[in-house]
Parts: C-alpha cells; structure tokens; sequence
C-alpha cells in the first residue's frame, strides 16, 4: 500500500464498527474509542478524522482546540494490518492542517515512554519533547488533628494572589522543566494567566506559604472517572519538602471533598518523584513523553 493511496477525510457515525474493530486489542483490556467515539464525533472544538484505504477505515487521529491557538492531538489509532505504512504519518499531518484551519498556533500530543514508534514518527515530524510525567495514585489518608499539629497547610489561593503565582513560575525551575504545562487526565493545557485565573475562581488552586512567603503551589480539580470520582492533580511546583506537604495534605482532603483518591501526574524529576514516594504515592509504572510543535 502507497501512502498516496490513504484517504483522510472527518469520520462518519457509520464508521464506528470498523475503528472499534481494530481498536478491540490495543491494550490487554481493550481501548477507551468506544467510550468517547460520541462525543469526539460531534465535537465542535474539534475534528475526529478517519484514514482510509480502499474505503475502509484503517486509522483515526482526534484533533481538540484547547485555546484559540493551542491544539491537541489524541486517540491516534492504526489498523495493525496497515501499520508502518504511512497512515499514521497521514493522520498526524491532516490533525496539524486541520488545527491550522482553526487557527492554532502549536500543538501537542502524549505518548507513552515505551512505545518506540510513536516517539520515531512524532519526531521525523519534527515534534519536539517539552516534558515527561509518571502518574501516581494514592487513596485517602485519615489522621488525627494531634498527627497534623505544626504542619504547615495549603490553602485555596484567591485572585489576589494570582501576581505572586505568576512571579513564582516565572522565576521556578520545575516550570519549564515541564514545558508550562497542566494536565487534566492526559491532556495537557498550557498554564497561562488565563488558566490561572479560571483555576482560581474554580477553587483548584493550593498554596503553601512558608516564612512568609510563597514555597509552593499546585493546581488540582476533582474529575469524574468511569469508575469513582478523584482528584487529579495536573501540576505542582515548589521545594521537595513543600511538595511532600501538599501532596499528603491533598490525600488528607479526600474524605471531605468526597472523592475516592488521588490520581497525580508527577513531573518525571527525580527530585518531585522523591517527595511524592515520601508521601506514600504509588507509581503506575509508566511514564508519558509529551511532545509539541509549531505550526507557523
């Protein structure tokens, strides 16, 4: 099969049974296609495109608007019976064409650190890794108020403290060590004054003030999983005795916030990996590379 021969066009409801096909054995439990095939096939901030091969779907790539200029690609699937034969390379392009159209400026995309011809593909296209996250997980932990006494304690920042954070970040070494950005699940938002802002007003960001002065933060919002609700925390900045404090505080908070866990995308940093294993988080065991480039 000749790459020119592969056809991209948006995918159609009558695509479904073809995609979920091949999609049935992408992991030992199968694939998420089938749970959100509805929603990213009518999704007005986005396009679901379908590649084709003698009319037959043999690939789907998903394309998300995430800002007026940022983009996200996701869900990119291959038929295995037409892999290493350009359908992939095809998605990816059309995805980028099509956030172009949209007016974005950049966009990104996840992968998982193993799989090795991924990274190839994204990197022959010139995609660029800014940052690499290892997710962890942790399940509510119930102290006494004497097991606490002396702690210091994250609160909930208001919009008067959105200039400090912003001088924060902008002076931090974790920062740009993770390209800007927050994640939600597995996508990943670049933190601008924006985003802050909405964090804010939402009551998903934490502080943890220190000697009178700012020694670390992190942005955290409850999310509604397939199984049980948790708490995803996207980013967290600070010293690794700031970050241990927040991180076990987080876990702390579940009870009260009447969430099932915490479900954490840790910087890949050996420093921040440490402060999260001395608040007893457990690590999946994966790591995600996340990949970015420019458009214009």
């Amino acid at each position: 099969m000749a790459e020119s021969e592969v056809k991209i066009r948006p995918a159609r409801a009558e695509d479904r049974e073809a995609v979920l096909a091949f999609c049935a054995h992408t992991w030992e439990w199968g694939d998420y296609i089938e749970f959100v095939w509805d929603e990213w096939l009518s999704d007005p901030s986005g396009q679901l495109l379908v590649a084709l091969y003698d009319d037959r779907p043999v690939g789907i790539v998903h394309l998300r608007m995430l800002s007026a200029t940022d983009s996200w690609q996701e869900g990119m699937r291959v038929d295995p019976a037409y892999r290493m034969q350009g359908v992939a390379r095809r998605l990816s392009l059309e995805a980028g064409a099509e956030a172009i159209r949209r007016g974005a400026t950049t966009t990104r995309l996840l992968t998982e650190a193993t799989n090795a011809a991924s990274i190839h593909l994204v990197e022959q296209l010139h995609f660029r890794q800014v940052g690499a996250f290892a997710p962890h997980t942790a399940r509510p932990v119930r102290v006494s108020p004497r097991h606490t006494y002396g702690l210091e304690e994250p609160i909930l920042a208001a919009s008067e403290d959105l200039d400090d954070i912003i001088h924060y970040l902008d002076v931090s070494n974790t920062f740009p060590a993770v390209g800007g950005l927050y994640y939600a699940g597995f996508t990943g938002y670049r933190i601008s004054d924006t985003l802050l802002k909405e964090q804010i007003q939402a009551g998903h960001v934490y502080l943890l003030r220190r000697w009178q002065r700012l020694d670390g933060l992190a942005i955290a919002e409850p999310r509604e999983g397939r199984q049980e609700k948790h708490l995803f925390l996207g980013y967290i900045d600070g010293t690794t005795e700031s970050i241990s404090l927040i991180a076990y505080a987080l876990r702390r908070r579940l009870p009260e916030m009447g969430l099932a866990e915490v479900r954490a995308a840790v910087p890949d940093l050996m420093m921040i990996r440490d402060a999260f294993t001395g608040a007893e988080y457990e690590w999946s065991g994966d790591i995600f590379y996340t990949y970015e480039r420019g458009l214009v």
